[in-house]
């Protein structure tokens, strides 16, 4: 493609290579529809340290740095287009106009892309997800990361990668990391100094490792939408749990052991240290007042079938976010096993293979 056809409304310093295990992923872009109109997709990413706890809940600052895989499956695509002289933004989901909640936090982040782009024409947002939504599956993270990008791109924004980052983060924390793909840091940024140099300083970024070949068996033990919110449940653990800060100090320490075995491309640390943080994290979630309990019998179920992998010979580890489906990172040339054995456990939940997914990218007509 030639550099006639790059989007002038996304820029990224890297280069941008297929996904694959060790590779560095950047944001990619390329012609965006036509002016006023831009169509981008993202993928989620499940954390393998988790982020949980909010410093600043309109900023969306977190308390802790976290580090997350971003997934080759479950994309979300959304397309932007500028409406002049509509006097309301109209979102659909899936093909159904979006209400209460989600319509509001959309038109909340379009206000927000607009007062930096000095503009007021409202839009149509048309959002297909592809991964069940509020099912602990980061649906958010994939969902807000392509409108980060899309709406960027269609009212003009000239943004970096680091930039997208940063303005993803406003529309879901988790979003910050989906704009680039494989394994991605997201920096909890300075707690002292101005709102703006806080803001500044959060944003997500790749993370280089040695050669590692994974893949994530995602089992989804129950696919609806979940009794207690994440937003929620993150504020009452915070808020109650005598276990929460202790597990964030602990959480730090996680990280930079994590990022060494990347580095050094050591799967089987890797999964360790994710398999204890997500443990923490529900462990916090059980000591809130009152309790906010994920896990279902389904999913010690799994639990319990990583285990055995495990005293098998299999280097198999489970992480969780905020929800019952479990995520079991694995070596890619055991996936198949893991996914029989875990298939077995999750009592007729689906199962579905991931390995480490590409970086979010504007789209042109043809998709």
């Amino acid at each position: 493609m030639g550099a006639e056809q790059q989007a002038t409304a996304v820029r990224s310093d890297e280069s941008v290579r297929p996904a694959s295990a060790g590779s560095v992923q950047s944001v990619h872009s390329v012609r965006a529809d036509a002016p006023g109109t831009a169509t981008a997709v993202a993928h989620p990413n499940i954390a393998l340290i988790k982020y949980w706890g909010k410093r600043d809940e309109r900023l969306i600052l977190p308390r802790t740095d976290s580090l997350s895989m971003t997934l080759d499956i479950f994309p979300t695509t959304t397309r932007v287009r500028q409406a002049p002289g509509a006097d309301r933004d109209e979102v659909t989901l899936g093909g159904k106009p979006a209400e209460g909640d989600a319509r509001q936090r959309i038109v909340t982040f379009l206000d927000l892309v607009r007062e930096r782009a000095g503009a007021t024409h409202r839009a149509v947002v048309d959002t297909e997800n592809t991964v069940p939504t509020g099912a602990g599956l980061a649906s958010s993270a994939s969902g807000f990361a392509a409108l980060a990008v899309a709406a960027a791109a269609a009212y003009g924004l000239d943004l970096d990668a680091t930039a997208l980052s940063r303005l993803a983060r406003r529309g879901s924390g988790s979003a910050s990391r989906s704009l680039f793909g494989d394994f991605v840091v997201w920096h909890a940024g300075r707690e002292d100094g101005t709102e703006e140099e806080a803001d500044l300083s959060s944003y997500a970024e790749p993370v280089p490792t040695g050669p590692l070949d994974p893949a994530l068996v995602v089992a989804v033990v129950n696919a609806g939408p979940k009794d207690v919110s994440s937003r929620a449940a993150m504020r009452r653990t915070v808020d109650t749990s005598p276990l929460y800060e202790p597990w964030a100090r602990s959480s730090g320490d996680d990280l930079a052991d994590m990022r060494r075995a990347l580095g050094r491309g050591d799967l089987a640390a890797v999964g360790e240290i994710a398999e204890r943080n997500a443990l923490g994290m529900h462990a916090t979630m059980l000591a809130a007042r009152p309790a906010v309990r994920y896990l279902s019998p389904a999913t010690l179920t799994v639990l319990d079938a990583v285990l055995g992998l495990r005293r098998d010979g299999v280097a198999a580890y489970a992480t969780m976010d905020a929800g019952p489906n479990v995520k079991v990172l694995c070596r890619n040339a055991d996936a198949d096993r893991v996914a029989d054995v875990v298939r077995a456990a999750a009592q007729g939940g689906a199962i579905h293979v991931a390995r480490p997914g590409p970086a979010a990218q504007l789209l042109d007509e043809d998709g």
